[in-house]
């Protein structure tokens, strides 16, 4: 991975990824530790491979909490919050990167449960640690972002309306983010090589994935689609705003 954030420039911060044990968390929380950020790497039940990333984070010269929590369990999560409030006092950037929705086994609402009342519940758990000046992203997919207007796979439907369900959630609250002074924004992307959920539809859908990549012209990989998350979380964005990562070309409007 190369330097994404100017180095230093999140020295004095603390960074919290959902599901950054692995995958685009991993690189996003990478990416903030480069840069100077005390971080938060949670995890839901990947404990060893959590610690593994944690021990490679101080090796940058950082502070790392390594908390595991069940994010669509109240309870849990405010145990989480209470460990970061312990370890660092306070939270400047808060990334719901966390999503899922196609695992077997899971009951039938488990995608809205996880994908529309899990974020909402991590950020009422976090606002009172949010620094007036901190900022929230959001992670969606196209697919998720633009469902009113655009179809997907059958597979990954009940997902995506999750996510955009999550989505509204989360934007219905920006007006009491910004009388506290925090910001919100959202970062959607195309379907991302290397993720889980393009592991997951290539085995309900084979050839999804090259299809999407033929009519997108080329898909972000894991890194690269981090980069432009962690951007999200500094960039002069304005509340409210989509950062919208890859080919749009094939989805109608909002």
């Amino acid at each position: 991975m190369s330097q994404t954030l100017p180095a230093g420039s999140l020295s004095g911060k603390t960074a919290l990824v959902t599901g950054s044990s692995r995958g685009i968390g991993a690189d996003t929380v990478r990416y903030f530790a480069e840069a100077g950020a005390n971080v938060v790497v949670n995890y839901r039940n990947k404990a060893p491979r959590a610690e593994r990333l944690a021990g490679q984070l101080r090796e940058l010269g950082v502070e790392v909490l390594v908390v595991g929590a069940d994010l669509t369990a109240p309870e849990s999560v405010g145990a989480m919050f209470d460990e970061v409030r312990r370890a660092f006092g306070s939270l400047d950037i808060l990334v719901l990167n966390a999503s899922g929705g196609m695992e077997a086994g899971m009951a039938e609402d488990y995608a809205l449960l996880l994908n529309r009342d899990a974020q909402v519940g991590v950020l009422d758990a976090a606002l009172p640690l949010l620094s007036d000046d901190a900022r929230v992203v959001f992670v969606t997919s196209h697919q998720a972002h633009f469902i009113r207007t655009t179809p997907t796979m059958p597979e990954y439907e009940p997902v995506a309306l999750s996510k955009r369900a999550g989505e509204d959630a989360l934007r219905a609250r920006i007006p009491e983010l910004t009388e506290k002074g925090v910001g919100f924004v959202v970062v959607s992307g195309d379907m991302i090589e290397g993720t889980i959920t393009a592991t997951l539809l290539e085995r309900a859908n084979p050839g999804a994935i090259a299809a999407r990549r033929e009519g997108a012209g080329r898909l972000y990989n894991v890194s690269e689609f981090a980069a432009e998350v962690a951007k999200a979380a500094i960039d002069p964005i304005p509340d409210g705003n989509t950062r919208l990562v890859g080919d749009t070309s094939s989805f109608g409007g909002e």
